[in-house]
């Protein structure tokens, strides 16, 4: 788990710190924030934001470019899963004026509450993976059976000298 303290990892601007903006998957980033402030009180949350549960408009997509831009974050921390927070930081990247956007995946889950975390001697064996694996099985199983073995066989390929990376 990315506890909190790590997370936050604070580059002192002015009285009020590092201010950051969460953006998630429905309910998260309100809860996240709620729990963070009640671990670190002083905490600078700007602004926490869920996009609809569908392909936002691009009225909508606007709307959250310019409320992102008018909260003026220092960093933007998105949850809202792989592959999809990368995608729409990539699309985003020119029109926000923020100078970090970080990716968390099932972090914000874990910080709000909302799912458990591994037990310890799973995340340090590298077995995280299995252990939500077994909690989520219809939402993952692609990501870790399927992509998982073809990441694995061009890794190998690559090592064989077959392949080279493109």
């Amino acid at each position: 788990m990315i506890h909190g303290h790590y997370i936050l990892c604070c580059i002192p601007r002015g009285a009020g710190g590092v201010r950051h903006f969460f953006g998630g998957t429905p309910e998260v980033p309100e809860k996240l924030t709620q729990a963070l402030h009640n671990r670190f009180p002083s905490l600078n949350v700007v602004g926490a934001y869920s996009p609809p549960f569908r392909a936002v408009t691009l009225p909508e997509d606007e709307e959250i470019v310019a409320m992102i831009n008018a909260a003026a974050p220092d960093i933007v921390w998105v949850g809202l899963s792989t592959p999809k927070q990368e995608k729409w930081m990539h699309a985003h990247r020119d029109r926000l004026r923020v100078p970090v956007l970080i990716g968390v995946g099932a972090a914000f889950d874990i910080n709000s509450g909302l799912k458990l975390q591994a037990p310890r001697w799973m995340r340090e064996h590298g077995l995280e993976w299995l252990f939500r694996l077994v909690q989520e099985p219809r939402r993952l199983w692609r990501r870790y059976i399927v992509y998982g073995a073809q990441f694995v066989f061009y890794v190998a390929l690559e090592l064989l000298g077959v392949k080279k990376p493109d």
